[in-house]
């Protein structure tokens, strides 16, 4: 899965997810090595090919509360980096 930052956050601490407590999310996402750029990328080259979305529909997705959770930042490297 490549997931963003805030997204792994909210599974971690989530009811429905791992339900670890937010002192305990918090520190296991401060010590992550991701490239969350790279997460993004992924996540909108799967967008594009399996769902065939717009770049302007995949950005929305990506930084969307209720779908990726990306930051703007990453989600705009994402789409300037597919391929079509």
């Amino acid at each position: 899965m490549h997931m963003s930052k805030n997204g792994i956050y909210q599974q971690l601490t989530s009811d429905a997810g791992d339900k670890f407590s937010e002192e305990d999310a918090q520190y296991a996402v401060d010590n992550l090595k991701a490239d969350y750029k790279k997460n993004a990328l992924e996540s909108a080259k799967s967008y594009q090919e399996d769902q065939n979305m717009s770049k302007d529909s995949i950005y929305n997705q990506l930084i969307s509360d209720a779908g990726d959770k990306f930051t703007e930042e990453e989600a705009q490297y994402a789409v300037d980096h597919l391929d079509k």
